[in-house]
């Protein structure tokens, strides 16, 4: 099954140090049976694509909580796409959560993606107010959706180093 799991810059650079990703507490996001169920219309792709901006959400919360431990952490929101053989749905949580066990190796991982330059400032606002949104503060949603405007870059997983030293050098 693709999974998609949320992330931080740090993280990407701890999936390069370790050569495996951790994901937090296991969590990531799939197009499950029960995402399937809450769109009346949408093929595979779409729906996966709604998987990962739930993963991407996933993210600007733990990036919210990096920011606060280090004001200088790199504003980009993350998701690392990966092929795992078993899941745990978890619909309790949300229709697109899934739990996975323990690290997923490199050779299981798919893409990259990330927030570009362009994004940095939007990103850092909502990391902000994620909390307020989820609360139903109107303005908070608002400025969440100025970041979710922002699609992701892709890239492969050969490019990771790359990135992180080019686009991510200082922390911007």
């Amino acid at each position: 099954m693709r999974v998609y799991v949320p992330t931080t810059v740090a993280g990407l650079r701890a999936l390069l140090a370790d050569e495996a990703l951790q994901p937090l507490s296991g969590t990531a996001f799939a197009l499950t049976p029960a995402l399937r169920e809450a769109y009346i219309a949408g093929d595979d792709e779409e729906l996966e694509y709604v998987a990962m901006t739930e993963a991407a959400r996933a993210s600007l919360r733990l990036l919210a909580t990096d920011l606060v431990e280090d004001p200088d952490t790199p504003a980009r929101r993350a998701v690392v796409a990966a092929d795992v053989d078993e899941v745990t749905l978890r619909p309790d949580l949300d229709a697109a959560v899934v739990r996975v066990a323990g690290p997923i190796p490199m050779p299981r991982l798919a893409s990259v993606h990330l927030d570009v330059s362009d994004a940095v400032e939007d990103v850092r606002r909502a990391a902000g107010v994620i909390d307020a949104a989820d609360m139903g503060d109107e303005d908070a949603e608002l400025t969440l959706g100025d970041a979710e405007d922002h699609d992701l870059a892709w890239y492969g997983l050969q490019e990771l180093p790359f990135v992180l030293d080019l686009e991510v050098p200082d922390g911007t």
